[in-house]
């Protein structure tokens, strides 16, 4: 399957999402993917379906505090996972479309 990415590299289509797609995404953005990782990105992409869109940075990182502790709900954590932006490149690797506060 050809993936069909946006200018940037978002998926356009997010039904054409997997977990062999998210793999395939966090290697265009070299980021080799670990349980860390997974348990991020399934958590934004539940937080997609469950309020229909995404949050800033700040409801981010202050909802994953809640929901899996305040350990891995602090920037210093998601930036280790996700050094370029941890909302933008989970998004992305998640399959979901850019956040809107993303530049």
């Amino acid at each position: 399957m050809e993936l069909v990415l946006n200018g940037e590299g978002f998926l356009c289509k997010s039904t054409d999402w997997n977990e062999d797609v998210a793999v395939t995404l966090a290697s265009y953005n070299e980021i080799k993917l670990t349980e860390a990782h997974w348990e991020i990105i399934f958590f934004i992409r539940g937080y997609y379906q469950n309020f229909k869109h995404l949050p800033n940075a700040r409801v981010f990182t202050k909802a994953i505090a809640k929901n899996l502790g305040v350990e891995k709900g602090n920037s210093r954590y998601l930036h280790k996972l996700f050094p370029q932006g941890p909302l933008k490149y989970a998004c992305k690797i998640a399959g979901l479309p850019k956040p809107p506060t993303c530049l």
